[in-house]
């Protein structure tokens, strides 16, 4: 046997099969690291499938909306100057937003990783934030874009009915009240979300499809592009994100 190699066993030999064991263990159980990005229009399905990913592999999930909140409340160098732009009317610089997702991937929470939402809009924030992760010896591994047709958006989404006082929701066609625009338990009045009508949200849409095309692009080039058919069901939806993850 080599020098090194005996040199070790001594090494080896003061731990016990237990802490081996325990330590083998450990390792197994540890999940894979994942950075991920997920792209998509109101209503594809985001917001259900960020809470499973999220558990799936233990990340933490970054809407970019909520941080800067958190940070502005917790009073960080970056919310400190996040709240000063906003309190001025101007926006939050890219500089600003790539340093508040910096400090949140820095939390214990995301040791494992993160799935950003909302974030970035362009490519010069797709460019911003994949420096300031290659500083860190990271970088983003699978970016999902939730593709849907709009047509079938605009009629998810203006078909959602509300109870304002529980949260419960309807929709007109796919799940409709037993009473028309009455709550099931209460009998009490269903409201639309003002958002939620149809010159609205085909100008959100606009919006985002001219913005969000330019960056699947970028990344796309990287080779780290996925798109899933967000119009299937909730669990096939599922599948097919977890199939990208896993493989």
């Amino acid at each position: 046997p080599r020098v090194s190699e005996m040199a070790a066993r001594p090494a080896l030999d003061a731990v016990s099969t237990a802490e081996l064991l325990e330590e083998l263990r450990r390792r197994l159980d540890e999940p894979e690291q994942k950075r991920l990005i997920l792209v998509g229009p109101p209503g594809s399905g985001k917001g259900t499938q960020a809470p499973i990913i999220k558990e799936r592999f233990c990340l933490c999930h970054l809407a970019t909306g909520d941080m800067l909140r958190a940070a502005v409340a917790a009073g960080t160098e970056m919310g400190k100057a996040a709240d000063k732009v906003m309190k001025s009317g101007g926006l939050v610089s890219d500089e600003i937003v790539v340093g508040i997702i910096k400090d949140a991937v820095d939390q214990p929470e995301c040791k494992n990783g993160f799935i950003l939402d909302g974030f970035p809009r362009t490519v010069v924030q797709a460019q911003k934030l994949d420096k300031m992760l290659a500083d860190k010896g990271q970088g983003i591994d699978n970016v999902i874009e939730m593709k849907i047709d709009d047509e079938l958006l605009v009629s998810r989404i203006t078909g959602r009915l509300i109870h304002a006082e529980s949260g419960r929701s309807y929709h007109k066609t796919f799940r409709p009240p037993k009473v028309p625009m009455c709550d099931d338990e209460t009998g009490e009045p269903l409201m639309q979300r003002a958002d939620d009508n149809e010159d609205t949200l085909r100008k959100r849409l606009g919006a985002f499809h001219k913005q969000t095309q330019p960056v699947v692009d970028y990344y796309a080039q990287k080779g780290i592009y996925a798109k899933v058919d967000a119009a299937q069901k909730a669990d096939t939806v599922k599948k097919a994100i977890m199939d990208i993850l896993t493989n």
